[in-house]
């Protein structure tokens, strides 16, 4: 028997749509809603409870070389008070997608402005998710954005309101933050993920910067939800 193992297929997520035999909003709020709904599978049925989501976007701002004031790779963390959670969490910046007919890179950029007063030049596509498939039909892809430049304070037009009026901006070393990730200091999953993802795809030579994906890259999500 050989000791070799076999050489597996990549994994690849694939779309699937089970008849939806009718569909009840219970719940409608100022950005999110809540559906129920019964699926038919085979020959039965199942009622399902989810949210449904517009979507989102993240952004993991990086800076590197000179630009870096330590001399190695850093991150721009923004922290946020969130209700539902009682706490007030180490984030990166983020946003939904609110605006009707708004190009998710564009959102990105515009979320990087309001909420970190940064512009970036270098956008790459880092990774996609599903925040909780099974509840929600959120859908977030996470950017990285470098070669930044501050947005002078007589060109900030975005005016913070509500717990946005209190966030605090802290650039913070890319390995001190997968650090405290893992030293459970870390909880929100926007960051998580794109910090993980950015410390991976800086260190290993098989998933250098250069080959993520560009921002025109499909984006595996659910859009008929309307």
């Amino acid at each position: 028997m050989s000791d070799t193992p076999p050489c597996l297929e990549p994994p690849e997520d694939e779309r699937t749509e089970f008849p939806v035999v009718d569909s009840l909003e219970v719940f409608r709020g100022k950005v999110f809603s809540m559906l129920t709904e019964r699926v038919r599978y085979g020959d039965g049925v199942a009622t399902r409870d989810f949210v449904k989501h517009p979507g989102a976007v993240a952004i993991v701002p990086l800076r590197e070389g000179e630009a870096s004031a330590s001399g190695e790779p850093e991150v721009l963390l923004i922290n946020q008070y969130r209700h539902p959670v009682g706490a007030t969490l180490w984030e990166i910046p983020a946003g939904l997608l609110d605006i009707a007919g708004e190009n998710p890179l564009r959102a990105a950029q515009r979320e990087l402005e309001e909420e970190a007063d940064l512009k970036a030049t270098r956008w790459d596509v880092l990774v996609d998710y599903f925040t909780t498939p099974g509840g929600s039909s959120e859908a977030l892809r996470v950017y990285l954005a470098r070669d930044l430049t501050l947005i002078p304070a007589s060109e900030r037009s975005f005016q913070r309101e509500a717990e946005e009026a209190f966030m605090a901006r802290r650039w913070v070393g890319l390995r001190q933050a997968v650090e405290a990730i893992f030293a459970g200091q870390m909880h929100n999953p926007s960051a998580v993920v794109g910090v993980l993802a950015t410390a991976l795809a800086l260190d290993s030579p098989g998933l250098s910067p250069v080959s993520l994906r560009p921002v025109s890259a499909p984006w595996f999500r659910k859009t008929s939800l309307d």
